[in-house]
């Protein structure tokens, strides 16, 4: 299934219109009116998804977020939901020309590699480091638990080595703190405590605060960087990510869950009418997060709002 998602300046009126050209697409909160649905959007991840649409000839699915809820998530990893799925390669379907969005989607693949190489032992492959980043948006998704394939994070990269490799290619070139070994195919990173706490410290700000809750005493107020210092010369520094990480996406991924209950509808034998003036209501960024990207090189673009 083609996953879309619209980054959108005002929500209600985006609603209002995907109301009037495409009603079917909505389950019963339609009938509450495009503030309640944004409403509703603004819950957990803050993202609104109409799933299971049938557009030429494939169901696809679709999601709304506010240009700021994204750009937040992006920069600070509020629930890494979105930002999670933009660590994958993706298919940019229209962008607006919005620097802080573009300074936030870079800054976000950025934190991925961070974090990667926190969790990583000193030495790895190409291919470990993707396989890291890639796992970083399922840490902690009680969905992994429950049901979803546990060989998900396998079957997106290892078909898609070449997109992840243009995807952050250039963020490893200009890392002072990692070194590529072309001759074993290996990449070494900096684990003395000084490296890491320059890593831990580039971290996003949300993370940062998650580690600290799991580390510092209750009682206890240190500031944040003391924290990590610690944390940096903690042989489990690795773990410590990583139950930051999961902490932050266990919440995100319950909430967004529950809301697919109230969101989700059987839409079968629904004809689609996609475009005259959705658009207008200032999408900023349209992608499809299927991770798979050459699907999305496939005639997709008619089933984007546009």
């Amino acid at each position: 299934m083609l996953d879309f998602v619209f980054a959108v300046d005002d929500s209600v009126t985006w609603h209002m219109m995907n109301l009037l050209k495409n009603r079917n697409h909505y389950s019963f909160l339609k009938f509450f009116g495009p503030k309640q649905i944004t409403s509703m959007q603004s819950y957990g991840a803050g993202i609104y998804y109409n799933t299971l649409v049938p557009c030429n000839g494939r169901m696809i699915k679709y999601g709304v977020i506010s240009t700021d809820t994204l750009i937040d998530d992006l920069f600070h990893w509020k629930t890494l939901y979105v930002a999670g799925r933009l660590q994958k390669p993706v298919k940019i379907l229209t962008q607006n020309e919005n620097s802080k969005l573009q300074a936030a989607l870079v800054s976000n693949l950025k934190s991925a590699v961070t974090a990667a190489f926190l969790m990583l032992p000193e030495s790895f492959s190409e291919e470990d480091l993707y396989m890291q980043i890639a796992g970083l948006s399922y840490s902690g998704d009680f969905r992994m638990i429950i049901g979803e394939d546990r060989s998900k994070v396998q079957n997106i990269v290892k078909p898609n080595i070449p997109h992840f490799q243009k995807l952050y290619s250039t963020i490893l070139q200009d890392c002072p703190q990692v070194v590529y070994k072309h001759h074993l195919g290996r990449l070494e990173i900096d684990k003395s405590p000084e490296g890491q706490f320059a890593q831990l410290m580039a971290l996003p700000k949300n993370l940062q605060q998650k580690i600290t809750s799991l580390v510092n005493p209750p009682g206890k107020n240190r500031d944040v960087e003391e924290i990590l210092l610690q944390v940096a010369h903690d042989p489990d520094c690795g773990f410590v990510v990583h139950q930051g990480i999961s902490g932050i996406v266990r919440s995100s991924s319950i909430v967004q869950s529950a809301k697919t209950i109230l969101t989700a509808v059987w839409c079968w034998g629904i004809n689609p009418r996609w475009g005259d003036g959705t658009h207008s209501a200032h999408s900023w960024l349209t992608l499809s997060l299927h991770p798979w990207v050459r699907l999305a090189k496939q005639k997709t673009e008619s089933a984007a709002i546009s």
